[in-house]
């Protein structure tokens, strides 16, 4: 691994996690510099999502690694140790580790690294300066403390899924794992804060994260809506409950998104599609009454804008100053010039082969991200970290 750049250069991070929220948190953490060991149970192949295939990364002869593309989503910048932490061997080096380290990060069920030795309540005894951040489905306490988590099953009791999809359809999940991605974000932002105090005090603490609760903190303005109004929001499919015309368009030959955010744009879309009128009606003139009159105005605009091809609304609404934009598949996203002017695709070189990452969106003019290492084969680095005095040391 190259010498480490970065804010976060010389903070060490124990990773206890697995799956996608705790790793999340972790390799954003290691983008930004830090140096992260990823503690992986060797006697079930390491976290769960190597198995979680294909695709995989292959070798030149064609053979399988243990490199999902799912795992490697998450897990750059870290090294992997293998290590059975149900062994009294494997808690003595989880100690040892920790003792160097400024963060934990965990996401077993709440009280299930008690057995070992290894819960907050124990570490932070022997380490009083430790930040240990616990991600779990329900968080430490509550009545469903003790029930799993996944992301699915937070989407679903966290309301989202009902805000989602067709309104004539099913409730619908988002189509990544957004709750687990969102709680890493959030996740990060704890940490940040408890390292501030503690490099202000000295003084750890314990960050208690769930799912379920991050969830339903980015239901945002529709959670806000219905605490307000006391109304169940109901699913628009790609509509938004507060703007109209907001949502997707059919044109002749796809799709466009129009988002029409105020009555001055409103007035120049009416008038590109050659319904000026519109922008006079009582009915559409405002936002709110545009809002009330949804459904009779989306009957006018639909048919309109599917006689036009997509170019020719996103060409001609852009220069209009009406904000609009295509509806891509992946494959379009990633040819794109601006995918490639933001550096959001990148290679790296694993051990299998060069491999192609997501980049990281943070861009800091003094202190960039950095891409130090590719995501680690399972157990890649147990015997260089278990051998070193200073096991973080890049």
């Amino acid at each position: 691994m190259a010498a480490s750049k970065g804010p976060l250069k010389g903070v060490k991070v124990l990773d206890l996690s697995r799956i996608l929220a705790g790793p999340t948190c972790t390799q954003l953490l290691g983008d930004l510099g830090a140096s992260v060991i990823k503690i992986e149970n060797p006697t079930t192949g390491g976290d769960d999502t190597r198995q979680w295939g294909p695709p995989y990364v292959e070798d030149a002869q064609g053979n399988r690694s243990d490199l999902s593309a799912y795992f490697m989503s998450s897990n750059r910048n870290k090294k992997s140790v293998a290590l059975d932490i149900s062994t009294a061997e494997g808690q003595a080096e989880i100690r040892r580790l920790a003792s160097h380290a400024d963060i934990l990060i965990e996401n077993f069920k709440p009280g299930g690294l008690a057995k070992y030795g290894l819960d907050y309540a124990t570490l932070s005894q022997e380490f009083p300066g430790l930040v240990y951040c616990s991600i779990s489905g329900y968080g430490q306490t509550g009545p469903n403390a003790s029930k799993p988590g996944y992301d699915l099953m937070a989407q679903g009791y966290g309301g989202v899924m009902s805000l989602t999809g067709d309104p004539d359809g099913v409730p619908t999940k988002v189509g990544v794992g957004i709750a687990d991605v969102m709680c890493g974000m959030y996740a990060s932002v704890g940490i940040l804060a408890a390292l501030r105090h503690r490099d202000l005090t000295g003084e750890g603490q314990q960050i208690d994260l769930a799912l379920v609760d991050a969830q339903i903190a980015w239901l945002i303005n529709e959670g806000v809506n219905y605490l307000t109004s006391g109304n169940v929001p109901q699913r628009r499919g790609n509509g938004h409950p507060n703007i109209v015309p907001y949502d997707v368009y059919e044109t002749s030959d796809g799709h466009v998104i129009l988002a029409v955010g105020n009555d001055s744009q409103f007035r120049r879309f009416c008038g590109f599609v050659e319904r000026a009128e519109l922008a006079d009606d009582p009915r559409f003139a405002t936002n709110p009454s545009r809002l009330e009159h949804r459904d009779a105005l989306n009957a006018i605009l639909r048919p309109a804008v599917r006689t036009l091809d997509t170019n020719t609304v996103i060409n001609g609404l852009e220069e209009l100053k009406v904000p609009v934009g295509p509806v891509q598949t992946l494959d379009q996203v990633f040819a794109t010039d601006q995918v490639t002017a933001r550096q959001m695709q990148i290679t790296m070189q694993a051990t299998p082969g060069p491999v192609q990452l997501i980049g990281n969106p943070l861009n800091l003019s003094r202190t960039p991200v950095t891409y130090r290492s590719p995501p680690p084969i399972c157990g890649a680095d147990t015997q260089a970290v278990l051998n070193a005095e200073n096991p973080f040391e890049d």
